[in-house]
């Protein structure tokens, strides 16, 4: 397979829809096992797992298939390298954007300073040039409320917790890196609304952050009380029976008060935020249970929160959009024309990722929708629907490349990022680390440059 080589430019979102585009490009060619009547140039709008995972797919399932992969960012890799805690390594047109902002509460005082949303706390610390000055207050308080308890917000309760010198190890953005060892945070609550069962993480990271170093876990007994319906549910779910086994020997391991001084992590079920208050003012069917108010109320005092309760994406002009499921609206990875029982099929359109199906899953989860949607578009091919009359032929990247030369628009081409690849190793090196992320827009199109 050929190699990638993304180009980047400098707007908002999509390239070519908005006046300041930020894009990265990829193209690339293949033999591969499936015969074709001539080159498919195929544009993938989102460099992130699910835009890789779906240009690899197509390279591998079309001969001669040729790929762009756009983005708005000069560094490819989306969640990669944005939104995977840095302390975790391991881990035609295509819409394959992602979500790039997040649910709202809808509660009052949710504007407050000290108030962010999981998504921008991630974003700071893994160096997002969008972020880079979202300076989080870390040392006016020593207690931080996460609401949520899947792998999103067991990741920054980990990261507001774990000893600094292991994080020093990881490509943590430097001043992050900083602001963190000077943190005076020793309590931090993961706060849900259900109970230890409808627990929306995987085992892997819940595992890890209960063998988090020098950290005392604190959980109710009575809240790991199960009734008939999650008794079935922890039957008929295998990870929420690892899940649930994990808590219950964290509650049982970490009995008592914490006399030694250590960090808290504290796992609070059953609890809805209904306001957030300035700081002067100091049953159901198994597999489908929801939580439902007691009338009773109680205050946790803190200085900051994270809300962890959900990514959500954003519509482009001209795009088709359900605001309510917040998802391009799609069948099977071919993009309709509404969310209406009337759309049609706008072709030669398609969508993957978590703008198709919502910001759920794993980044593995990517790979098995990337290959539902190139089935598609290969079943397209094959049937003949890209096969237009010699006048109205797609120009493919010549023509993507035409239009960024008319509009005078500036992009970091592969060898762009390959420059700016090679300096954060470099610097890394200097460090222990792995890499030293740039993370500033001028220095990124310096370095690229």
């Amino acid at each position: 397979m050929g190699r990638v080589r993304p180009l980047h430019h400098a707007a908002r979102r999509l390239l070519l829809l908005f006046p300041r585009p930020r894009a990265f490009s990829s193209s690339s060619s293949s033999a591969a096992a499936t015969p074709s009547r001539e080159p498919l140039h195929v544009c993938v709008v989102g460099s992130g797992p699910a835009g890789f995972y779906t240009a690899d797919k197509m390279l591998k399932g079309h001969e001669g298939a040729q790929v762009d992969i756009i983005d708005r960012l000069p560094t490819p890799f989306g969640l990669v390298r944005s939104g995977v805690a840095p302390d975790h390594p391991e881990t035609k047109v295509v819409l394959a954007y992602g979500a790039e902002s997040d649910r709202s509460l809808g509660i009052p005082g949710e504007d407050l300073r000290g108030i962010h949303s999981a998504r921008e706390f991630v974003w700071w610390y893994n160096g997002h040039p969008d972020m880079c000055n979202l300076a989080p207050d870390l040392q006016s308080t020593d207690s931080a409320v996460v609401l949520g308890q899947g792998n999103v917000a067991l990741d920054v309760a980990r990261i507001l917790l774990r000893c600094r010198s292991e994080l020093a190890a990881t490509d943590i953005a430097d001043y992050a890196l900083d602001a963190l060892r000077g943190s005076t945070i020793r309590k931090v609550y993961l706060v849900g609304r259900r109970g230890p069962v409808q627990a929306a993480c995987t085992a892997k990271e819940l595992r890890e952050v209960l063998g988090l170093k020098n950290v005392h876990v604190f959980i109710k007994e009575a809240d790991l009380v199960t009734l008939p319906a999650d008794e079935e549910e922890i039957r008929n779910s295998r990870i929420k029976r690892r899940v649930y086994e994990l808590l219950s020997k964290a509650a049982i391991a970490h009995k008592g008060n914490n006399n030694n001084g250590q960090k808290e992590l504290h796992f609070v079920f059953f609890r809805r935020p209904t306001r957030f208050l300035p700081s002067e003012d100091d049953d159901g069917v198994a597999g489908k249970q929801v939580a439902v108010g007691t009338g009773e109320f109680e205050d946790l005092k803190c200085g900051l929160v994270l809300k962890s309760i959900g990514y959500k994406s954003l519509p482009v002009e001209g795009l088709p959009f359900d605001k309510y499921r917040g998802i391009v609206p799609n069948l099977k990875g071919r993009v309709l024309s509404s969310e209406s029982e009337n759309a049609t099929v706008e072709p030669g359109l398609y969508v993957v990722g978590w703008l198709k199906r919502g910001p759920t899953g794993i980044v593995a989860t990517n790979l098995h929708c990337a290959e539902e949607t190139v089935a598609i578009i290969l079943e397209d091919d094959k049937e003949g629907l890209f096969m237009g009359s010699s006048d109205s032929k797609k120009q493919g990247r010549r023509g993507l490349l035409e239009i960024l030369e008319q509009k005078n628009i500036r992009f970091v081409p592969f060898d762009g990022w390959e420059k700016i690849d090679s300096k954060e190793k470099v610097a890394g090196e200097l460090k222990n680390k792995p890499r030293e992320k740039i993370t500033t827009w001028n220095e990124l199109l310096m370095a690229a440059n």
